[in-house]
């Protein structure tokens, strides 16, 4: 097993750590376009090696495409950080440029690789890879929701003053600040629903910081969280590599699933070897499905942006 992660910045750095340590594969090579910038991350990682216990070969590369041969798991983080006061849509025009000249290269070298985006604005970026790349759709797969929904316990764990391993909670829609969906009816704590415990203000304030969960933390730290993205990233390599069929919201595409078509979004789907195998279907109110198309027409602008491109 053999797993690229291009873009050794903060969040590639970390997402390549967590993969490192987990043993996810016995290669794993690190990308950038920076001169020495992975060879100096993989190294520094390495170097923990025999202090963590994991025998995973790390490799850094700059800009040498060749070396990511035979990838059966490519992971995107590259392109621009946010900055605070900055919108995820504000880094299309770049970031688009970017994402996709990486997909080209990887896939002269990895044709048959499954891709995870993270780069933002994500959906974006994974609408982009997918109907650029020639791959088979469920080949493609976004990240965001998965980083969303760990957020989304954190809060309900400091509300409720409980472990959040013992919270399942949902978010599904676009990754961003308006277009985010934490599903606060579907929330359970250990099967219980959280609507039991939480005041409707709770809920309220809960769900609207789990929506600007991204822009608290770049604006107290200057730039794009890492720890929780890299560690979401990773997860969802895991359940790839090791066919745990694990259930994550992560955008792909959808066609008819949620009164949506041509479009990657964020829905709970089946996550296996293959990339995502099945779109698990909500059963939405009238309310939250309302709010998904919403989302869904705040995509489409954004995606309407790499026409002009």
């Amino acid at each position: 097993m053999k797993i690229t992660v291009v873009g050794a910045g903060a969040v590639g750095a970390t997402t390549a750590d967590n993969i490192a340590r987990k043993e996810l594969c016995e290669e794993l090579v690190l990308l950038d376009i920076k001169e020495g910038l992975a060879e100096g991350k993989t190294t520094d990682m390495m170097q923990t090696a025999q202090l963590l216990g994991f025998d995973t070969k790390v490799v850094g590369s700059t800009n040498d495409y060749a070396k990511t041969k035979g990838s059966d798991v490519v992971v995107i983080t590259s392109g621009l950080p946010r900055k605070p006061g900055m919108t995820r849509e504000e880094l299309i025009g770049t970031n688009a440029n970017i994402v996709r000249g990486v997909t080209q290269n990887i896939l002269q070298h990895s044709p048959d690789a499954i891709i995870v985006v993270v780069s933002n604005p994500m959906d974006t970026m994974t609408y982009l890879t997918m109907t650029t790349s020639g791959l088979p759709q469920n080949k493609v797969i976004g990240m965001g929701g998965i980083l969303d929904s760990s957020r989304f316990k954190y809060y309900l764990s400091q509300a409720l003053g409980c472990s959040p391993s013992d919270l399942n909670a949902t978010v599904i829609g676009g990754h961003g600040d308006t277009t985010m969906i934490p599903l606060i009816r579907y929330a359970t704590w250990n099967s219980v629903p959280v609507t039991e415990y939480l005041s409707e203000e709770q809920q309220k304030k809960i769900v609207a910081d789990t929506m600007v969960g991204g822009a608290t933390l770049t604006k107290l730290i200057g730039t794009s969280a890492w720890y929780a993205p890299g560690a979401a990233s990773a997860a969802l390599v895991e359940s790839i590599v090791r066919d745990e069929k694990r259930l994550f919201p992560c955008c792909v595409a959808l066609n008819g699933e949620y009164g949506q078509k041509d479009i990657c979004l964020g829905v709970p789907v089946v996550i296996g070897k293959g990339g995502w195998e099945k779109v698990v279907d909500y059963k939405l109110n009238e309310e939250e499905q309302g709010l998904f198309n919403k989302s869904a027409d705040a995509v489409r602008n954004m995606n309407d942006v790499l026409k002009t491109l």
